[in-house]
């Protein structure tokens, strides 16, 4: 779970830019397409790799949304897992991210949407006994924090209690769980498995205490422009 496909080309990926959307490699999305222009990205990705880049905007972006709007730098390649056409010509998908990745340029094209060029962000990876500390904290989350009865309590404690890298767990912990568009965009762009890992645990443990929550400020990404 969340690793990109094989042979996946990153070179000229339609992206679907959201203001209120970090997809997370693991996480599976689901989404309502309308737009004239996304049903077209739809269709062009459902006869090609099924691959789209899902991306934030950036501030702003109200002013230029029907245009080029700016995004962020960083973005996440998912796979259409299913896909529902439906009677008016909108679908519904569920799209799965697997990869994180920044933006090199963004193509000329003549289509309705929009391609990007991406490259894949190198990780700095870090052995699961370097982030055990991090799991049980993950696990005192779930199984009697809060959270421990609740239906994402009880899906979160089966998964720490599986074989699944805890690195996975934590993208996921991040998609669900974490709120701030801010903190997962920052958590996206984070090469370094322990840190990001860490930093998740940190969230999470802080939503059981309200008054103490972290601001945007005591996470900072270096590889965030």
């Amino acid at each position: 779970m969340g690793h990109a496909p094989l042979n996946a080309d990153l070179s000229a990926v339609p992206v679907f830019p959201l203001p209120s959307v970090v997809l997370l490699p693991g996480a599976v999305l689901p989404l309502h397409i309308f737009e004239d222009r996304y049903r077209a990205l739809v269709r062009a990705a459902l006869i090609s790799d099924r691959q789209i880049a899902m991306a934030l905007l950036s501030p702003g972006w109200q002013q230029t949304y029907h245009g080029r709007a700016e995004i962020e730098p960083v973005v996440c390649v998912g796979t259409i897992l299913s896909h529902e056409l439906l009677s008016d010509g909108k679908f519904n998908l569920l799209l799965q991210g697997h990869t994180r990745a920044r933006v090199k340029d963004e193509l000329p094209s003549e289509e309705l949407f929009r391609r990007l060029s991406l490259k894949a962000i190198a990780e700095v990876p870090a052995d699961e006994a370097a982030l055990l500390g991090a799991r049980q904290k993950f696990s005192q989350v779930f199984e009697s924090g809060f959270l421990a009865g609740t239906k994402l309590g009880q899906t979160f404690a089966k998964l720490l209690n599986s074989p699944m890298p805890t690195a996975e767990v934590a993208d996921l912990v991040a998609f669900n769980c974490l709120e701030d568009l801010a903190v997962k965009q920052m958590l996206l762009g984070e090469p370094d498995v322990a840190k990001r890992v860490e930093a998740v645990a940190r969230y999470v443990t802080a939503l059981q205490m309200p008054t103490a929550f972290p601001t945007n400020e005591s996470y900072k990404n270096p590889n965030m422009n």
